[in-house]
């Protein structure tokens, strides 16, 4: 048994209690008991999103029927500055009933659900709560976006970048932000500069998904952020660009200052040459200058593996990053083992190595690929 605990194992029933109290003390009337029983019956075999659910939807079951009534009674034990409640311990994923509460319960109430999110996310993040809102209310969520983008609040103003995220991980995507990711362009640009790295580093998330996507978009976006960019924002710019730089995209690296590069490549060597599966790959190789310049060098490595129907299909590994003078050399060597993974199968037959500089393939080794047994 594992000494550290299941996340959903934090949602319990202590956490329902606490809960209850906190509402009796702002609204006598809760049946806290009968609550605290109704969550204690179900909660058990639950994951950690259908916990979040059980205790939003005992809520609006034991809370006044009227949606903003009981609203205004889950933010009332939220903000807590005469510190009258004992303190929730991790609230931001603890808490994360009362943004499903919203999310669940609150559609038909637009302003008022929309107004208590930039309460409610101070405390736990609503970025999964607010998404149904811009695909139902796309003018009136917007319109909070952008003033939101101004909040002295750090969580909600992170909040504008993260909750319109196209491809937010657990969360619906935003097809409408997928086809044309234009108005969250405009929301991203109000934020590039924010004082906050958690903002900083939502923004980069949310550029990096619609890369998946729009890649020359971002692309686009990125150059004309490099232009008098700080270092915060050239932070903010590499961490957006990391899936493309992964994948080699020349055009990423140029905007971090990558270039065509001026090598040749020389005594590529692999060995073995017939490598059994469960091994490792050795390999390595020397890259000459034929600039009359300096060169920002990102070396990689591409491996070619067989698929089942014998095409071969790249995955790009990160080597090395590398400052190259004129007229020197750089001599690297790297073991790549090829072993049973969850994500990939292998395939026997002939594979490739290719040695990648900025982006440009410049040669590559084959090797055989055998399956043990065969």
């Amino acid at each position: 048994m594992s000494e550290f605990p299941l996340l959903k194992d934090m949602i319990d029933l202590p956490l329902a209690r606490q809960i209850a109290e906190r509402i009796a003390a702002v609204y006598p009337q809760f049946a806290r008991e009968e609550f605290i029983a109704a969550v204690d019956a179900e909660l058990h075999g639950l994951e950690l999103k259908p916990r979040f659910g059980l205790i939003a939807n005992k809520l609006r079951a034991y809370l006044p029927r009227d949606y903003p009534v009981a609203l205004n009674i889950l933010l009332a034990i939220l903000e807590d500055d005469r510190h009258s409640f004992e303190p929730i311990e991790d609230p931001g994923l603890r808490l994360m009933s009362i943004p499903t509460f919203v999310e669940r319960h609150g559609l038909e109430h637009p302003r008022q659900s929309l107004e208590a999110m930039a309460v409610i996310t101070r405390h736990s993040s609503c970025e999964l709560a607010i998404r149904p809102f811009i695909t139902r209310y796309p003018e009136q969520t917007m319109t909070k976006l952008r003033a939101w983008a101004q909040d002295s609040d750090e969580h909600v103003r992170r909040l504008v970048s993260e909750g319109s995220r196209p491809r937010l991980p657990w969360a619906p995507q935003l097809r409408e932000f997928i086809a044309d990711p234009t108005p969250a362009l405009a929301l991203l640009e109000r934020l590039k500069d924010d004082s906050s790295l958690y903002v900083r580093r939502s923004v980069a998330n949310h550029l990096n998904d619609i890369s998946k996507d729009h890649p020359q978009v971002v692309l686009d976006t990125l150059k004309a952020w490099r232009t008098d960019a700080g270092e915060q924002r050239l932070w903010l710019i590499n961490h957006a660009l990391r899936s493309l730089i992964k994948a080699g995209d020349p055009r990423a690296l140029a905007i971090l200052g990558y270039g065509e590069p001026q090598v040749t490549l020389h005594a590529l060597k692999l060995s073995p040459k017939r490598l059994i599966f469960g091994g490792e790959l050795s390999f390595s190789f020397q890259l000459q200058s034929v600039s009359d310049q300096a060169q920002q060098l990102m070396i990689d490595y591409v491996m070619q593996f067989v698929k089942a129907n014998g095409k071969r299909a790249p995955k790009v590994f990160k080597l090395k990053k590398a400052t190259l003078k004129t007229g020197d050399s750089l001599s690297l060597s790297k073991s790549h083992a090829i072993r049973p993974i969850s994500t990939r199968r292998y395939y026997a037959g002939l594979q490739r190595l290719e040695i990648q500089v900025n982006g440009r393939i410049v040669g590559g080794a084959d090797y055989e690929l055998v399956m043990a047994g065969d």
